[in-house]
């Protein structure tokens, strides 16, 4: 009789062994609301987590299609990272409340709102902040990832949130992270070095999509092809834009790859500039298949077009 109750005993120790070796394998599963934060994730997480970006790389983060599977998604995610700065206003409530998923929601252990710490560009006048004035964020220009200074911030954020529901594995995510603020402290110097020689080359862009980047490496955006946000181009706006290109001696239009392309090729055409498209996201390129990457592509992409210059 002894023999069997050690024997069930030991039996039961092995159950739980290996439930307790199966649920420590399991992976955290991160959803995030756009690519450049799925990239930021998988840095930190690593071997640890599984991630699914809402938003695809090659469409505008402004407008996604609010697909059932994502709220599937949602709804079995341990951890999802919002950007912020209502970028995702159009699309993401909906998709939050059909998950029913409370550990997702802002303030709960399962959410990282990217924009917290975030210095943000273009603050908008609350007096002026109204429809007429086109697709305003009234906390500032979201598209802050555009800064890898930025990115560092966010992935600190990421890093912490993962300590604070996988605490066992804490060590991990921070070594992570700290292995990726080296490379891309690294890689900030090098993409530095490679546009100063072009510090304060005027530009224009579509959308104001790349103040960040502009400002960090020293490009001078003095104007859109938008006459105000989410407005598409106009003849008449076009008209004015095209003799201030001219006067100011723009050297680049800058677009994203998911705009059309007609109103940049007939502005090109008046004023001599050089279209480029930069994506906004890993992805965007194949040749951008993470964080640094994408950098990498830009930087190239713009230093070797105004070299032709």
């Amino acid at each position: 009789m002894k023999a069997k109750i050690l024997l069930s005993l030991w039996f039961c120790f092995l159950l739980l062994a290996s439930q307790q070796t199966l649920s420590h394998a399991g992976k955290l599963t991160i959803v995030t609301s756009t690519a450049e934060l799925d990239s930021l994730a998988k840095e930190i997480g690593g071997d640890y987590v599984t991630t699914t970006s809402i938003a695809k790389p090659t469409e505008d983060p402004h407008f996604v299609d609010a697909k059932p599977s994502f709220v599937v998604k949602l709804n079995k995610a341990d951890l999802f990272i919002e950007s912020g700065m209502e970028l995702e206003i159009g699309w993401l409530r909906n998709l939050i409340i059909g998950a029913r998923n409370k550990n997702i929601l802002p303030g709960r252990s399962g959410y990282v709102l990217a924009s917290k710490g975030i210095n943000p560009l273009e603050i908008p006048d609350p007096s002026m902040s109204d429809r007429s004035m086109g697709d305003v964020h009234p906390m500032g220009n979201p598209h802050f990832t555009l800064d890898p200074l930025n990115g560092m911030t966010v992935a600190r954020q990421i890093s912490e949130r993962l300590c604070d529901i996988d605490p066992a594995n804490c060590s991990y995510y921070e070594g992570n992270y700290n292995a990726f603020i080296e490379k891309l402290r690294i890689k900030l110097a090098e993409w530095e070095k490679k546009l100063a020689p072009f510090k304060g080359t005027k530009v224009i862009t579509y959308h104001k999509t790349y103040s960040y980047f502009a400002k960090r490496f020293n490009l001078d955006v003095v104007g859109t092809l938008e006459p105000k946000p989410g407005i598409p181009p106009s003849p008449t706006h076009i008209n004015e834009l095209i003799p201030l290109m001219k006067r100011e001696g723009v050297k680049l239009i800058i677009v994203e790859p998911f705009r059309e392309r007609r109103t940049s090729e007939f502005v090109a055409d008046k004023t001599g500039a050089t279209i480029i498209a930069l994506p906004i996201m890993p992805g965007g390129q194949k040749e951008t298949e993470d964080y640094l990457s994408l950098f990498d592509y830009n930087v190239d992409i713009i230093v070797s077009s105004l070299k032709k210059e």
